[in-house]
């Protein structure tokens, strides 16, 4: 099957898009690499462009005779969407508007779009499931939400087919060490702690230390990048028109930050400079799903369901390449 993935050379998209071609299809990267990275994919299957311009992504679509996309280009960081919530309006929101209206135009009618556990906000009962009440307590949480509603209405009107996916915490490399996470601005706990082992950092922050759970850190549900490009491939093969799917992706087990931080100091095999810090703004302090929809439905089955194996493979690109893809493009170049 012919795809676009929006954000295609970001670190889920391009991941989906390395397993996709692995599975016998056709992806096409759209990503105007503000985060992504030209290296992440083949040079072939790269168009640069950004889905603030409609006509952009028309052509694309035209040009590679597209048959359904992959949404995953979004800005995506909640302590700066509370910082600049009109960013996250802008790019999240008239951004999936563009993708729509680019797909009505070039007659593609399934979609899959890359949600997030954000539209959930605080929720006492665990683990999260699709019937949990979404109410958002951030913009980029609010802003996903609304790209879900419109979805649902141009499906309505339009009958076009689409799958939510909404991602608990994305983590992990390829088994190979060749790519990775690498992000211009990185928030995410699992390359933070790797940057402190390598000394890209001085230290990791952990932010908070009396949450309610079992070690006073937040806990959270870590999924590989992997088993996230199979939930994606399973959902696109299953999408008919005018018909919507929706999904929690997590493994179904939380783990706490400090859980994190000795796990990998047992896979790399030193100790890796931390210290606390005060609670984000915006942070639940436990954030779990069940995956059991998406098992029973579609057959999905995680090949990393262990902690410990995520950080393996996230360790096995950092440490090949300390510095990401300038690192990677050095060594080959």
């Amino acid at each position: 099957m012919k795809m676009l993935l929006t954000g295609g050379a970001g670190y889920v998209g391009s991941a989906c898009l390395r397993y996709l071609i692995r599975e016998g299809h056709d992806p096409i990267a759209f990503d105007d690499l503000s985060e992504g990275n030209r290296d992440a994919v083949p040079a072939d299957r790269l168009v640069v462009g950004d889905i603030l311009d409609k006509d952009a992504l028309v052509n694309a679509m035209r040009e590679h005779n597209i048959e359904a996309v992959m949404h995953f280009a979004a800005v995506a960081s909640v302590p700066e969407s509370i910082k600049d919530p009109d960013l996250y309006w802008k790019v999240n929101v008239v951004g999936t508007k563009n993708v729509l209206d680019a797909m009505r135009e070039t007659d593609v009618d399934r979609i899959v779009f890359s949600s997030t556990a954000a539209t959930f906000g605080f929720h006492e009962n665990m683990p999260i499931t699709e019937e949990h009440e979404q109410r958002p307590e951030t913009p980029y949480g609010t802003t996903k939400l609304a790209d879900e509603w419109m979805i649902k209405e141009y499906a309505r009107a339009y009958g076009i087919g689409y799958a939510f996916l909404r991602y608990f915490n994305a983590s992990g490399a390829d088994d190979d060490g060749e790519n990775g996470e690498d992000r211009r601005s990185e928030s995410h706990l699992i390359p933070l702690i790797l940057y402190a082992a390598l000394g890209r950092r001085d230290h990791v922050k952990i932010f908070g230390s009396d949450w309610p759970t079992r070690d006073g850190t937040c806990v959270r549900d870590y999924i590989h990048v992997e088993d996230l490009a199979q939930a994606h491939k399973l959902c696109v093969e299953n999408i008919k028109p005018g018909v919507g799917r929706h999904y929690c992706m997590g493994n179904g087990d939380g783990t706490t930050v400090l859980e994190v931080l000795h796990a990998a100091q047992d896979v790399i095999g030193r100790e890796i400079p931390h210290e606390f810090a005060p609670p984000r703004p915006g942070d639940p302090a436990t954030l779990i799903a069940t995956p059991e929809k998406i098992t029973k439905e579609l057959g999905w089955k995680p090949k990393y369901t262990d902690i410990r194996q995520i950080i393996e493979t996230a360790w096995r690109w950092h440490e090949r390449y300390p510095e990401g893809y300038t690192s990677k493009a050095a060594a080959n170049a």
